[in-house]
């Protein structure tokens, strides 16, 4: 992730951590190590660390969605309320249900690759304030001009 990541993250979101899983593939998913010693690294009972989540710059999840272990989400991604997330979301897709799923891109694939090439979330406060009218009105033309 870059920039100063630039989100819209409401209350009731969850993000689930690999260290929030279990395994699987034993007899029993029971994590064993609560009865003495902790949870350290190397206890059997412990699943392995999973991979990262990112979000990449100018999301949008909406309310109780969740977010499982290792999700990607792309730039500029809508997702819907109550959604759950896995895997990775292209750039400006928006997802929703359970599982979630690409229901609409919000832009074409000429038009993504200009917003990725502009990047406005990297810009100053004062440069977006300047711009909110191009950004808020899909002024791609304005925007590749300035």
């Amino acid at each position: 992730m870059s920039g100063t990541q630039r989100h819209q993250i409401p209350n009731g979101v969850q993000f689930i951590t690999a260290s929030a899983n279990h395994r699987y593939d034993g007899i029993s998913s029971y994590l064993f190590a609560i009865f003495g010693g902790g949870l350290k690294d190397g206890r059997p009972s412990l699943p392995t660390s999973g991979p990262d989540t990112t979000i990449g710059n100018d999301c949008w999840i909406r309310t109780d969605a969740t977010l499982l272990s290792g999700t990607n989400l792309g730039n500029g991604v809508i997702v819907g309320a109550g959604a759950v997330v896995s895997g990775s979301i292209p750039d400006y897709a928006i997802v929703v249900s359970n599982p979630a799923r690409v229901v609409k891109m919000r832009f074409d694939q000429a038009e993504i690759t200009i917003l990725k090439a502009i990047a406005w979330w990297d810009c100053s406060v004062t440069a977006i304030l300047k711009l909110e009218a191009e950004i808020s009105g899909a002024d791609f033309d304005a925007l590749q001009a300035v």
